[in-house]
């Protein structure tokens, strides 16, 4: 069953998603060189709760950690350990809030420093499939059109998005309906309605789009051990424009189709 959210719902779901969005800044600037998986993810606890929420991932199905840190041909869902990071590393962070009873989702892949032209295009369109997939998010649209230009985005630069995983509802709980592929599939396609929270997350394989877990029963790589970044949001479909609760900017640079 799909949610709408009232309008006090989304006032929380905005405070929320702007928590989650404040956090992933602050994470996303403590990776370094040097720096091992845990240590970032206790600073990650230690921000939530600086932005007064908890993680809405540790303990969520059992999963052990703030947040998820997934490096080079991980996918996501990489746990914290003593791995410490190298130059050139690029790192996938995901990150969930709770806050008020909401959920605020957010990921971003960054560098490890400097990083190579290949490592800095998958980066570059994984992000630009994100707000390619956002520009569709619009009230009478189907989450089809979210999909399609996700894939099509990524699929023109060359790359493959991930199939077994997608993106989501979000709300009082971490995953709501409707699932939001990164692909299109056959089948019923829900419409889209003023009040629907929307986790749209590309995640896009260098290679094929092949993956596999790990026997830490988490851990998400990619078959052929090539890269792989992730890049999310939350966003409120609204009457006209999408709105994206994680993010800080008012109207990303990015979000070329809303601009």
């Amino acid at each position: 069953m799909i949610i709408i959210k009232s309008k006090l719902e989304q006032e929380a779901m905005r405070v929320a998603g702007h928590a989650a969005g404040q956090v992933l800044e602050d994470v996303a600037g403590f990776v370094a060189p040097g720096r091992s998986t845990k240590e970032i993810d206790e600073f990650a606890a230690e921000r939530i709760r600086h932005y007064g929420g908890t993680s809405a991932f540790l303990g969520y199905r059992n999963y052990p950690c703030h947040i998820c840190i997934s490096v080079n041909e991980e996918v996501v869902h990489g746990l914290a350990s003593d791995r410490r990071l190298r130059l050139g590393d690029i790192v996938s962070l995901d990150v969930g809030v709770k806050k008020d009873g909401f959920i605020g989702d957010t990921a971003r892949t960054v560098p490890v420093g400097p990083c190579d032209f290949e490592k800095q295009k998958l980066i570059d369109v994984t992000q630009q499939a994100l707000y390619d997939g956002i520009s569709c998010a619009l009230s009478g649209n189907r989450v089809k059109d979210i999909s399609r230009a996700v894939q099509n985005c990524v699929e023109a630069s060359g790359f493959s998005v991930v199939r077994e995983f997608v993106g989501h509802g979000v709300g009082r709980t971490v995953h709501e309906d409707p699932q939001i592929p990164n692909f299109v599939s056959a089948g019923l396609s829900p419409e889209l309605r003023p009040g629907m929270a929307l986790a749209i997350e590309p995640m896009v394989n260098a290679g094929t789009a092949a993956v596999k877990c790990l026997r830490d029963g988490w851990t998400v790589v990619t078959r052929d051990e090539r890269l792989s970044a992730h890049f999310e949001h939350t966003v409120l479909v609204t009457e006209g424009e999408p709105e994206i609760l994680t993010c800080l900017e008012k109207k990303p640079s990015r979000l070329k189709a809303l601009s």
